[in-house]
């Protein structure tokens, strides 16, 4: 295993940042931390980088015990925090060179394995990094967290603020870096990336909720969701909410996600209901399940 953690918690004061925490990230693996802010992600990565240290449980990274061999991890991960933490003051070139000389390497020694991300700032490399864009600070973080070759790859919330073009270059250049063997743990609050990890781990209040693929979470949910569209959106929220045998109601996107609890459940009794509560432009459709359905069940 890249990665091992037993029975993890941590407190800060009276508050429990993570309780009883337990997974494994195999060797290569894409795992996915899956959870909105103030789940317990980023104190979850702290302690495998040995920011922190856990009040309870064990935990390894690249077969080294994340207290006793901190510097042999230090020397084994890349770690890129949820804020960017570079030097804004400095280039992007020299931003890169610093972190390469850290490790006691150089830009052209790993050179093959930034190149792909490399490419697309090295136009700007003489400009200095807090003069970046949002996705062009990613990249450039990416880079140095992979400058020294690493065995393990942190990424805490990478494309958080990013816009969507960005987003979906970043995924594609963890596919890419994955398939040069490094194991990569990141985190999100963003349910639609967690269908791009191999396996996820839904968390939420410092608990995790559920451990599998994202395809296995999906296909193991066995509840009907119905996509709900009104003109008065808001006024729609209220009424669902107080309809007799409501199960749950949550905006998604332009829909409301609705789940009743009666097994026969016909929507046409919803819609008559909605048409006496005064509703038109009444859309009541069959939707597929997703990560998010999930996890606003659980």
């Amino acid at each position: 295993m890249s990665i091992l953690v037993e029975n993890i918690s941590k407190s800060y004061a009276k508050v429990k940042a993570v309780e009883g925490i337990s997974f494994d990230v195999k060797e290569g693996e894409l795992f996915g931390l899956i959870g909105p802010d103030g789940a317990g992600k980023t104190t979850i990565f702290r302690i495998l980088t040995t920011l922190l240290i856990a009040n309870e449980g064990i935990a390894t990274v690249a077969g080294f015990d994340v207290i006793k061999d901190y510097k042999a991890i230090r020397n084994s991960v890349g770690y890129m925090p949820g804020k960017f933490s570079l030097y804004q003051d400095l280039s992007v070139e020299e931003n890169l060179t610093f972190f390469a000389t850290i490790f006691g390497t150089t830009i052209q020694e790993n050179y093959d394995l930034i190149k792909d991300i490399y490419v697309q700032i090295e136009p700007f490399k003489k400009r200095r990094a807090g003069a970046l864009s949002g996705g062009m600070k990613q990249k450039l973080a990416l880079c140095c967290a992979l400058i020294h070759k690493p065995k393990v790859l942190f990424l805490d919330e990478p494309t958080t603020g990013v816009d969507p073009v960005s987003r979906k270059e970043f995924w594609e250049m963890l596919k890419r870096l994955q398939q040069k063997g490094i194991t990569i743990l990141v985190s999100t609050p963003y349910m639609d990336e967690a269908a791009l990890c191999d396996r996820i781990a839904l968390i939420q209040k410092g608990k995790i909720l559920r451990i599998d693929t994202p395809e296995t979470i999906i296909g193991n949910y066995d509840k009907r969701i119905f996509n709900v569209r009104t003109k008065n959106i808001y006024q729609l929220i209220q009424d669902l909410k107080h309809y007799p045998s409501q199960y749950s109601v949550f905006a998604f996107g332009e829909y409301i996600h609705y789940i009743d609890k009666k097994e026969d459940f016909n929507s046409k009794e919803l819609q008559e209901y909605l048409e006496n509560k005064n509703h038109t432009e009444i859309e009541i459709q069959i939707s597929h399940p997703t990560i998010e359905d999930v996890f606003m069940d659980l």
